[in-house]
């Protein structure tokens, strides 16, 4: 089973709110405007967020751009608050209209390896969300800890722990949440992701999982996923398999190998490569192809708004 983070009400919120101090007060804010009218939500739109990497500390900035070998100038670094980030995103999301009934964060919720005080503050910064009527999906991410991630979650069952995969079946798509927190997939999963795209061969699938399936082609080297070649064979097999989405490597790209598009989402947290994106992704689906929206924190950033489109079926058929 996947971490599923389901809606709340305005009084838990509230009552959360209460007892959590100034970062509750930010986020709080980011629901103000939403309860002056009520929005109904959309089974067939989805934010799409990915590598949000929160802090304990909600004032922690981090320079992305800095690594060994990075091609930007000590002099050029750009910090990013994290938290920040996170709040501007869910003020977006909470402001659509109609909303999406879901949200998935597709790994690497928090900055160092997944301390629980680092949960602690990720589970605040998405209360909003949640109380906006939205269910919140999380993958797990190389920099997750599911255990102190599970000992948070009160509502999580005992039997729901373990390999965090599963199916949302929506009206025009079957979404498939992957594992791949630990750098691979393993055969376990790959023959389990098999068996579900071939008892949903009806629908299309977007298939999600934190790793990129093969090396980065973007500005920061990272080696792909362990077993990425045998999960792109996998659902290159697989017509109805029509799109793989992936974080990790910060950056928006987008590939394609016959019918299958491999997206790159980006960071709601740091980016890599001096000015480039960040922010989050709106997917609304229909019968005939779904249609990605690029949010960049920075309205003005000149990819916001940047589309693709991934087809499902040609429009006379």
């Amino acid at each position: 089973m996947p971490i599923i983070l389901p809606p709340i009400t305005r009084r838990q919120f509230i009552q959360g709110s209460l007892a959590l101090g100034s970062t509750a007060i930010m986020t709080s804010r980011a629901l103000a405007a939403a309860e002056s009218e009520r929005v109904e939500v959309d089974q067939n739109r989805v934010a799409l967020l990915a590598d949000t990497h929160i802090s304990a500390d909600p004032n922690r900035v981090y320079p992305g751009t800095k690594w060994p070998g990075s091609p930007v100038k000590e002099s050029e670094h750009e910090s990013v608050n994290m938290t920040n980030c996170l709040v501007q995103t869910a003020k977006s999301v909470i402001a659509l209209n109609p909303r999406p009934a879901h949200l998935i964060v597709n790994g690497d919720c928090t900055f160092g390896r997944g301390s629980e005080a680092e949960y602690k503050q990720f589970l605040k910064l998405v209360e909003p969300i949640r109380a906006a009527g939205i269910t919140i999906h999380v993958t797990i991410g190389n920099h997750d800890n599911r255990e102190n991630l599970w000992k948070l979650i009160p509502f999580l069952k005992k039997e729901q722990m373990g390999l965090q995969a599963d199916v949302i079946e929506l009206p025009h798509a079957n979404l498939i949440l992957l594992d791949s927190g630990n750098g691979s997939l393993g055969d376990k999963q790959l023959n389990w992701v098999a068996k579900q795209l071939d008892e949903r061969a009806d629908k299309p699938a977007l298939i999600f999982s934190h790793y990129n399936p093969y090396n980065n082609r973007g500005v920061r080297p990272i080696k792909g996923m362990r077993d990425g070649p045998s999960l792109l064979k996998l659902l290159a097999e697989r017509k109805h398999a029509k799109a793989y989405f992936y974080g990790h490597t910060h950056e928006w790209q987008h590939d394609q190998r016959d019918h299958l598009h491999l997206i790159n989402q980006p960071a709601v947290s740091y980016y890599f490569g001096k000015g480039l994106a960040h922010g989050w992704v709106d997917m609304k689906l229909t019968e005939t192809l779904a249609d990605l929206e690029l949010h960049c924190i920075n309205r003005k950033h000149t990819q916001h708004g940047n589309r693709r489109e991934i087809i499902f079926k040609d429009k006379k058929t």
